[in-house]
Order: C-alpha cells, then sequence, then structure tokens
C-alpha cells in the first residue's frame, strides 16, 4: 500500500557504525520509520538515489551490506555514468521508499532535472511513495537552504525542488557558520519566511506540505522552526522530536 497522502521524511540522520569507517554500517530506526509512513508490507521496497557524492561504488557496498539480512528489498538508481535501470519512472514508481543520500545538492538537482527526475519524484511523491533522505538528501524537497556544494564555505541554495515550501537547514548544531547563516537568509529573504532545521540524528515527517512530526534516533538533538514575521524580525522556536526506538 502506498502512503496515505504525500510524505517526505526530511533528515540529518545518517546510519550507525558499530567501528570506524564506511564498511560497518547498520541502519538505524528512521528506515523503519520510512517503511511504516509508507504503509510498506513485510518486505518494504527501498530505492537509493546517490547522485550527491557521484553515484560512488564504495557506498553501495556499505549500503547493501548494512541492509543485508533485513526484510527491506533494496535497489539503487545510478545516473552516473548512464542510468543502471531501463525505466526510471517504472522502477521508482514500485517502491515504498526512496532515499537520498548526501553530498552536493547543487549537483543532485542539476543531475536530477537533466534526467527529469525533478517530475517523476513529484509524480512519486503524489501517488504515495515516501521520499526521504540525509542532508542534501533533505534540502533537495524544500526551496533550498544553505550548502558547502561551492567549497568550503557555506552559501545560499535556492534552487530546491520546492515540494516543501520552506527552507531547511541541516546539521544545525555541528558547524558555527549554519545557524546564522540560516537565519540570515530568512531574514533577508533568500529563504521563504520559514525555514525548518534539524540537528544531527533529527528528521523531519510533513505530511503533504504540513510538518507534522520531529523525530531523533539519540537523546537531546532538536529540531527548529526558524521564522520571519511582517516586521522582519526573525524567531527561532524549538521542537521538541519524539525519540525512534
Amino acid at each position: 500500500m502506498p502512503a496515505s497522502e504525500p510524505t517526505i521524511l526530511a533528515t540529518s540522520i545518517g546510519f550507525f557504525s558499530r567501528r570506524r569507517g564506511p564498511w560497518d554500517w547498520r541502519p538505524g530506526p528512521v528506515f523503519d520509520l520510512a517503511a511504516e509512513l509508507a504503509g510498506a508490507g513485510p518486505e518494504p521496497r527501498m530505492c537509493f538515489l546517490g547522485q550527491a557524492e557521484g553515484d560512488q561504488p564504495t557506498t553501495l557496498t556499505a549500503l547493501y551490506g548494512a541492509f543485508a539480512g533485513t526484510p527491506f528489498r533494496l535497489s539503487h538508481l545510478n545516473l552516473f555514468p548512464m542510468p543502471n535501470v531501463e525505466d526510471i519512472r517504472a522502477h521508482l514508481l514500485a517502491q515504498d521508499v526512496v532515499w537520498v543520500g548526501g553530498g552536493s545538492v547543487a549537483n543532485l538537482l542539476a543531475v536530477w532535472r537533466v534526467h527529469g527526475l525533478d517530475e517523476i519524484l513529484r509524480e512519486c511523491w503524489e501517488a504515495g511513495v515516501v521520499l526521504g533522505g540525509v542532508s542534501a538528501g533533505s534540502v533537495c524537497w524544500h526551496v533550498g537552504g544553505a550548502t558547502d556544494s561551492y567549497g568550503p564555505t557555506l552559501r545560499p541554495f535556492t534552487a530546491g525542488l520546492g515540494f516543501l515550501p520552506y527552507g531547511n537547514g541541516v546539521h544545525y548544531d555541528s558547524e558555527e557558520q549554519r545557524r546564522p547563516l540560516i537565519q540570515q537568509l530568512v531574514a533577508d529573504g533568500t529563504l521563504p519566511p520559514t525555514a525548518h532545521c534539524t540537528d544531527d540524528g533529527v528528521g523531519l515527517v510533513y505530511r503533504g506540505t504540513t510538518l507534522v512530526e520531529a523525530v531523533a534516533d539519540r537523546a537531546g538533538a532538536l529540531a527548529y522552526e526558524v521564522s520571519r514575521d511582517a516586521e522582519g524580525t526573525v524567531t527561532e522556536t524549538t521542537i521538541i522530536p519524539r525519540l525512534l526506538g
């Protein structure tokens, strides 16, 4: 069964690692939540999109290793150097969850648009496929946010898909420049008058375009709403997430 209404799970949540390095990942509870939101059966179908880091083979190796032995029926869509599935639209519409990895959100959106994924993903969203992701895979669904796609200094990004009519701040607690930049971009109108932000370990659940809850895979991590009023004053409001089991 598809989700009961268009659903997005936009996060700063990645995988857990039992040891340092990318070769011992294990899925956190956010993936079970995505399957639950999708109304998936006992073997949730999830497709991974890794274009934000150029479809790295090492990431796919770690990813398939992480989900080995789980109920998930994992697949992936590569676009480098060419699509690895014959019918992208049919493949993505057959999923319960589409999960987008982190990396360069600017490169991600550029490649998606060349291949028509902007339109395909909107169709998936409207059909009840849960769209989710981490970092670039969170910002992409929004109007925009802050990105290091252009170099180590964070810069504004406003070329998101805009399924969600908000700004988005990921890793809000991890770098000193992220919080003030998001607030500045909301204040000066570069971003919409509302932005939703997540500390590492936090995700946002949207039904349609409404934020219905924040969730976390660790204690103490928070979400935030940054908003601008008619006078141009910016306010940051804390959102306490539900801790995932």
